[in-house]
């Protein structure tokens, strides 16, 4: 039987996929906790910056943990695909705050701390769904348990911080463009979501050697996946309501 369970499982037993899975996943930890320190040190709001720093170190953390897990194994990180790069992906649409931007040493304006905030809400629910999945498929493996379990709470905390911050802007009048960064964000995220699920898949079809049938099967259910959050899905990517955890990042 297909299932994410037993896919996940195959690309654990194997040593090139494996790799590939934990690069890719190292990568984008990796990129997100240097965006993050970058936003950090642009920021003036004395409240919001240590959050940010937080969450910086959180992504850090997990990029780390991702590369032990491969030195475990006697392996060392790949070269991730061009075509697998999420946070390149989003970039070169206009998601987030570009690396140019980053690079200087200007203080951030209040529409980009929501540009920010509105990236990190959209790309945080993916990460929160995604880790949950790997949480079900690896909950029974002694070597990947823990760091699944960790990681994803870490996770559901930097979403719970964005929808507060978020509905914090909108108390003190964003709302308007809140909502026009949330839709924004939201588009391309499931663009490029579904763009690089289909390029991670090509790559570990070649690893794994998966049938014709196999490949056809995994890339419908990547389209059927990108068509439910084209049109009904984005809604939870979009709205906001303030968390159960509140100060998810402020203690």
């Amino acid at each position: 039987m297909l299932s994410s369970r037993t896919l996940f499982d195959e690309i654990y037993r194997n040593d090139e996929a494996y790799r590939l899975f934990c690069s890719i996943a190292a990568d984008g930890e990796d990129q997100g906790g240097w965006e993050n320190e970058r936003i950090q040190a642009l920021t003036g709001d004395p409240v919001l910056a240590p959050k940010i720093g937080r969450h910086g170190a959180d992504e850090r953390k997990h990029g780390r943990i991702f590369t032990q897990l491969l030195h475990r194994r006697g392996l060392e990180k790949v070269d991730v695909p061009p075509k697998a790069d999420y946070c390149m992906l989003l970039e070169r649409q206009g998601i987030g705050l570009s690396h140019e931007r980053l690079t200087s040493d200007v203080p951030l304006t209040d529409r980009e701390i929501i540009t920010y905030l509105a990236h990190s809400r959209v790309t945080e629910q993916r990460a929160s769904e995604q880790m949950r999945q790997l949480v079900r498929a690896y909950g029974g493996n002694p070597e990947l348990a823990k760091a699944m379990r960790m990681i994803s709470a870490d996770e559901d905390n930097h979403l719970a911080y964005c929808h507060e911050e978020l509905l914090r802007l909108t108390a003190m009048g964003h709302g308007p463009y809140i909502r026009h960064a949330l839709e924004h964000t939201a588009r391309g995220e499931i663009r490029t979501h579904r763009d690089v699920g289909l390029a991670v898949l090509r790559a570990m079809g070649r690893i794994l050697r998966w049938p014709l049938w196999q490949r056809a099967l995994l890339t419908a259910g990547v389209q059927a996946l990108y068509a439910y959050d084209l049109t009904v899905g984005r809604r939870r990517m979009i709205r906001l309501r303030m968390p159960a955890k509140r100060n998810a990042l402020g203690r």
